[in-house]
């Protein structure tokens, strides 16, 4: 019998996870604006969807849905030519980035000193697991 080895402790992060919806749509959320960068950083839906790990048919879906709930398109996508199609970020993509960001850092400075509280209050999970905390957690 071979000795697992211990996968390297992963330390606990709060991140904002801000979202735009009206019901069950998400108009912009944290996956369609990593798809956007993904783009601008790329100019090709493939090459972006492919970078993050998405299907193409995930992508163009997205992209279409974000194009729809919007005043106008955030992406535009060129067909053919000689070096193929592509696809870019308009300035309202460009814009819708910015300010989804902005938000979040903005979020994350007003809320630090909370953040550092409750990540204080995470158990490390380098540190082994006493007996003690494990039955407090299994008994109402």
């Amino acid at each position: 019998m071979t000795a697992r080895k211990k996968a390297p402790a992963v330390r606990p992060v709060a991140r904002f996870r801000l979202r735009v919806t009206a019901g069950d749509a998400i108009f912009v959320g944290p996956g369609k604006i990593s798809l956007l960068e993904a783009i601008r950083d790329t100019r090709s839906i493939t090459a972006a969807a492919k970078s993050i790990g998405m299907s193409y048919r995930r992508a163009w879906i997205l992209v279409d849905e974000l194009n729809r709930s919007l005043a106008s398109a955030a992406v535009t996508s060129a067909t053919g030519g000689e070096h193929g199609g592509g696809s870019t970020l308009t300035a309202l993509g460009h814009e819708l980035v910015g300010v989804y960001r902005r938000i979040e850092a903005t979020a994350t400075r007003a809320c630090a000193k909370d953040l550092e509280r409750l990540l204080a209050l995470v158990a490390d999970p380098a540190a082994p697991t006493s007996s003690a905390r494990r039955r407090s957690r299994s008994k109402p």
